[in-house]
């Protein structure tokens, strides 16, 4: 499937920032000279989710190739000898899992170092344009990394082979496997029982948003340096794609985050926790090997510990049901509005950063204490309210303090009202899920039909083993509910014992 990005050991990345909104900031500049982008061709630009539109006749830029390729291959790997990668035990081949991968060609040994990708070979917020005028005027802007890299990869892209990364360029997926490429009738269609799309949309617009406000404040301002043939929203969801799905986090060099040519090749495995760091000592980005490999055999590092929904999002891919230990889905919770406590609750919850609807993620082997905490909150009576302020804040994921708190007298309403939130989620999954095969029997196209054919399949892919956790915390529910009734009942009929003893 996907090649992936690699930023490890942390969740998912914060939507980057959109630039300053002071625009008195950068008023005066230097004056460049203008020079223009050596053009071969341009790009068409469409985009449904917003107004910016660009219609042009030329052919797209050629840069990139098909995902399953290894026409640029040897390329990239005779370039980035010459360039100081030193020799390797792995190879550019195609893969049963991640179309291409890294094969061993020799055996390695477990906790092997493998790789040493030298710092001169990152793509960071600090490498040198082929564009210098281009360069200095985002960073007179304090463009943040993320969208200076996006802008700095479209740049270097479009000059082809007079850019020092063209053979890197040319390895990359003409289309990642990402969101950024579905259309919002695609989430609306295939993903809307998941909370996924919700972050999936929430990513699109927040590209689209960092585009915009690239395009009317420096852009529109240098159009000979950006033009937008070249600049577009099209040119930018590929740019993110591939940051999204190869953009290394460094814990070792204080989180800096880096594209790392041939390190992005290796493919995610749930089966192993190896990750991608600086090695100070040799001065490259190297993993460690925790299992041996046979020549032939693909080798794996981990993407971090993602959830199924996460590894979608980015990478494009959903891993088998059942092999990945760090899935879980996100349950939303919400406050009744016609609880006579709505306000005072809902007060307490943005106190602490939180609104009147949540989501919390479950796993298999259970729920994190703020979603029980934020249950509490929901079914407490006014009688409690002296305890809102607590469970608002024991909800909260932003304290540094995980305090388990706990009400034995609601604690059976709590359950039951994560029993009702999770049974309303399973019924829409199995919804989809029973829909799945008649959708898209109308589709005539070949070429579409296979597209629909592939997303409807990654989005069964997700729904089963979302649903499959959601059924787990069912089952554990209704059965601490079963417990919890029984116990009642049975010190109930104690009592009554007791009662007619003294008659």
């Amino acid at each position: 499937m996907a090649e992936a990005s690699r930023i490890f050991h942390t969740t998912l990345l914060p939507a980057f920032s959109h630039l300053h909104n002071n625009r008195n900031s950068h008023t005066s500049f230097t004056t460049f000279p203008r020079k223009r982008h050596v053009l071969q061709c341009s790009v068409s630009a469409t985009n449904e989710t917003t107004t910016t539109k660009t219609t042009v006749t030329q052919k797209v830029i050629p840069w990139g190739c098909d995902i399953d390729s290894l026409e640029n291959a040897s390329d990239l790997q005779k370039w980035l000898s010459e360039s100081g990668l030193p020799p390797q035990k792995m190879g550019i081949q195609k893969v049963e899992v991640g179309e291409r991968g890294l094969v061993a060609l020799k055996n390695i040994r477990k906790g092997e170092k493998l790789l040493f990708v030298p710092p001169s070979l990152f793509i960071t917020a600090d490498s040198e344009w082929s564009c210098p005028e281009a360069g200095e005027v985002l960073k007179q802007y304090s463009v943040p990394d993320w969208p200076l890299l996006a802008t700095y990869l479209i740049s270097e892209a479009s000059l082809q082979r007079s850019s020092r990364w063209s053979n890197y360029i040319s390895a990359l997926p003409r289309q990642p496997y990402s969101l950024l490429y579905w259309t919002r009738a695609e989430l609306d269609r295939y993903l809307e029982a998941s909370q996924i799309r919700e972050r999936a949309i929430e990513r699109i617009t927040n590209v689209i948003g960092t585009y915009n406000d690239l395009r009317l404040r420096i852009f529109s301002k240098y159009p000979d340096l950006f033009p937008e043939e070249i600049f577009n929203i099209e040119t930018f969801k590929w740019s993110f794609g591939i940051l999204f799905s190869r953009l290394v986090r460094l814990p070792s060099m204080d989180g800096r985050v880096a594209l790392v040519p041939w390190a992005d090749m290796l493919n995610h495995s749930c089966e192993v926790e190896t990750f991608l760091d600086y090695d100070k000592s040799s001065q490259g980005v190297v993993f460690t090997t925790d299992q041996p490999y046979q020549p032939g055999e693909q080798v794996f590092i981990s993407y971090g510990k993602k959830s199924n929904g996460e590894l979608l999002l980015s990478y494009g891919f959903v891993p088998k049901e059942g092999t990945n230990p760090s899935d879980s889905v996100e349950l939303p919770l919400s406050l009744k509005k016609s609880d006579k406590c709505y306000e005072e609750k809902l007060e307490a919850l943005r106190k602490h950063g939180l609104s009147a609807s949540e989501c919390y993620p479950i796993q298999i082997t259970g729920w994190p204490l703020e979603l029980m905490a934020y249950s509490y909150l929901v079914v407490s009576p006014p009688s409690m309210r002296g305890q809102f302020q607590e469970m608002a804040a024991a909800a909260s994921n932003k304290t540094t303090s995980k305090k388990d708190i706990k009400y034995p007298e609601i604690e059976e309403e709590a359950l039951q009202f994560i029993l009702d939130s999770c049974e309303s989620s399973i019924s829409k999954y199995s919804k989809f899920l029973q829909e799945s095969g008649s959708m898209d029997l109308d589709v005539t196209s070949p070429k579409q039909l296979n597209r629909r054919v592939f997303l409807k399949q990654l989005a069964v892919d997700l729904c089963t083993s979302e649903r499959r956790i959601l059924f787990r915390a069912q089952y554990i529910l209704r059965r601490r509910l079963r417990d919890i009734r029984s116990g009642e009942l049975r010190a109930l009929r104690l009592f009554d014992n007791f009662r007619k003893l003294f008659k």
